[in-house]
């Protein structure tokens, strides 16, 4: 059993969570931040008395950052992404390849998916105060980066997992991990977009993936929860890493 305690809201669009993980004192750190999602977090956040850390992104494609600057603006705390992500930030669409559309005229299913859920596209704002780490590489999304425990209140390892995006993370917490679109339950994040490598993957789920403590909740970055262990042992794309 996960011992932080985990709050989790979803985003109309496209289904992308968003995890509050709250520890014993009540300190929590927000991972990824989806459309319409920051008015029930706050809720959550004051209802609650918690005491917000930061706001946590698991990758920088934006069904995952749409409301990362507003939130992060609004419980005044930053924006932590992995360095080789932090690009997208400013670039929503483009960087999506067919999904987003182009910088200047979103029209692709994210934007459609958006507008669908009676948001403007255009409304986009980027965080203002992000934090970075990681390390810049000419490999590009090749080189994976050790680990980085993050300043945040709470014990978080940021645990880089490249092959969905160059700066995919994993974020380690007490008893759970955040795995974004990198592992969801039964199957993996696709690699056919901007950033994403198919070889890449492969070896984050051979490095990484099947490396985790069994005993960790998988929260991925949509569909159900899972843990570690019945991933190992059900997850065909595990089974193969």
């Amino acid at each position: 059993m996960a011992r932080v305690d985990v709050l989790t809201v979803i985003s109309p669009v496209f289904g992308a969570r968003t995890s509050v993980l709250v520890g014993e004192d009540g300190a929590c750190v927000v991972v990824d931040a989806g459309a319409l999602v920051a008015d029930a977090v706050v809720e959550l956040v004051t209802s609650r008395g918690l005491v917000p850390q930061a706001v946590l992104l698991t990758h920088g494609h934006v069904d995952h950052t749409w409301d990362a600057g507003a939130l992060a603006q609004r419980l005044q705390v930053p924006v932590h992404v992995h360095v080789r992500d932090a690009y997208r930030l400013t670039d929503p669409f483009g960087t999506l390849g067919v999904l987003g559309g182009a910088s200047h005229d979103p029209s692709g299913p994210l934007a459609q998916a958006l507008v669908a859920a009676g948001v403007e596209p255009g409304a986009y704002a980027p965080p203002s105060d992000v934090r970075t780490f990681g390390s810049r590489s000419d490999d590009g999304a090749r080189e994976r980066d050790e680990d980085v425990v993050l300043e945040t209140g709470l014990r978080v390892v940021a645990r880089h997992a490249p092959g969905h995006t160059e700066g995919a993370t994993l974020y380690v917490l007490d008893g759970v991990v955040c795995t974004g679109d990198v592992l969801f339950a039964g199957t993996i994040g696709r690699t056919d977009l901007p950033g994403g490598d198919g070889d890449v993957m492969a070896r984050t789920l051979r490095d990484v993936v099947v490396r985790l403590d069994p005993a960790l909740v998988v929260l991925p970055g949509h569909g159900p929860t899972s843990d570690v262990a019945r991933e190992l042992a059900t997850n065909p794309f595990l089974a193969t890493a």
